[in-house]
């Protein structure tokens, strides 16, 4: 997009994840597991095939864990600059903090909370075609009411932009992505140590002051993790083939299924697999156990005769005999004892221990470091206090 290739990446990190607790209550956000692998390390490494190595990470809720993944970020072959914002600066008021970094060359902003399959070097390449100072990706979606939707006339340019409408307002399914390319002099309409916000406050000034906004058009898979229910709906999408995203590890096909591994894994004859099956490093599942549709992460132990599917387990945990899971999000440091049955939707946060011939009804949220009592029907969400009794 750039002589000599000098473009760099800016990785919006720094949110606080509020809508998806419990799922954000020991990681921030754009750390969330897809497919054993951090949600921002997928768009990270997509760019990184287009050539993009010089990385500006904006953190701010928990930035010592996205750090600690990261690290030097040699191991990755890319070079990251961390800032820290010492306040909320909004969106835009944390990447005019980033300014020195980003230097006088055109930069892509995107968020870490994304998962996208788009072809960014067709944005890199409509932006120069259009000779544009800042393009907005847009892409249509089904329900347009929780993004900001964006008009513009048929030469590309934004004509109105509207943060986050009513039903009454929906004039068209385009969205904005939150992926940003921009010419550096844009940085100087943003005013320094100030709350200042892409969509409520620079694009109003950019089109006052007669700036012209470009609409860039993607097509292809794209989606905000906002909620539970969307991390477990990019699951299904991913697992269902919806979405290609890159697995890591070996590729192994089978009959019925397609098993992606972090490590050469002997499985006994008796284990049954169906559709996407992803396992991480030190996985042990016993004899008799069934997984379809299921992503297993690090030193995850599944007991014998124990039936998975269409749901991801994280790493640390410890699953008894006969269990039947489905539809699940089971986080990291869980115990699940034996002939547990959740059969739709349980969210289980980290650090809980669930004793045996425990039921879970539709739906359930459990947050971190819960007791469940052999025998209990968990019947609604569990927030507060820290045991569950079966008398309930």
């Amino acid at each position: 997009c750039t002589q000599g290739g000098q473009m760099k990446a800016v990785v919006m990190a720094g949110g606080f994840g509020t809508r998806i607790q419990p799922l954000t209550n020991s990681r921030p956000k754009p750390m969330l597991p897809i497919v054993n692998r951090p949600m921002m390390e997928h768009t990270m490494m997509t760019l990184k095939d287009l050539g993009i190595t010089e990385f500006i990470v904006l953190l701010y809720f928990k930035p010592e864990i996205i750090k600690e993944y990261f690290k030097d970020s040699s191991d990755f072959g890319i070079k990251i600059t961390y800032v820290v914002p010492d306040d909320d600066y909004g969106t835009a008021g944390a990447v005019k903090l980033a300014q020195e970094h980003i230097g006088d060359e055109n930069f892509i902003i995107i968020s870490g909370d994304l998962v996208t399959n788009f072809d960014f070097q067709k944005i890199f390449d409509y932006h120069k075609a259009k000779q544009s100072k800042l393009t907005i990706t847009l892409t249509s979606v089904d329900n347009p009411l929780e993004f900001g939707v964006v008009i513009a006339n048929e030469e590309g340019k934004i004509e109105k932009f509207l943060e986050k409408p009513s039903w009454g307002e929906v004039f068209s399914d385009t969205i904005n992505t939150g992926i940003y390319v921009i010419e550096p002099e844009i940085l100087d309409y943003i005013p320094k140590h100030e709350n200042f916000d892409f969509a409520k406050n620079l694009f109003p000034r950019l089109m006052r002051e007669g700036v012209d906004l470009t609409a860039g058009y993607a097509e292809g898979y794209w989606r905000d993790v906002g909620n539970p229910e969307s991390y477990r709906d990019v699951y299904d999408d991913i697992l269902t083939g919806k979405v290609n995203l890159n697995i890591s590890g070996q590729k192994c096909v089978y009959p019925d299924a397609t098993l992606y591994s972090e490590e050469e894994y002997d499985l006994d004859k008796s284990i049954e697999l169906i559709g996407t099956v992803v396992l991480g490093k030190n996985v042990s599942i016993a004899k008799g156990v069934k997984l379809n549709n299921v992503v297993i992460g690090d030193n995850t132990v599944v007991g014998q005769d124990s039936k998975i599917r269409n749901t991801v387990i994280w790493e640390n945990v410890h699953i008894d005999r006969n269990a039947l899971l489905d539809g699940c999000v089971i986080c990291n440091d869980n115990e699940i004892g034996k002939n547990v049955t959740a059969k739709a939707g349980l969210i289980l946060a980290e650090g809980c221990a669930i004793g045996q011939l425990v039921t879970v009804e539709k739906y359930i949220t459990v947050w971190p470091d819960k007791m469940i009592e052999d025998a209990a029907i968990i019947s609604h969400n569990m927030v507060l206090g820290s045991r569950y009794k079966n008398s309930i």
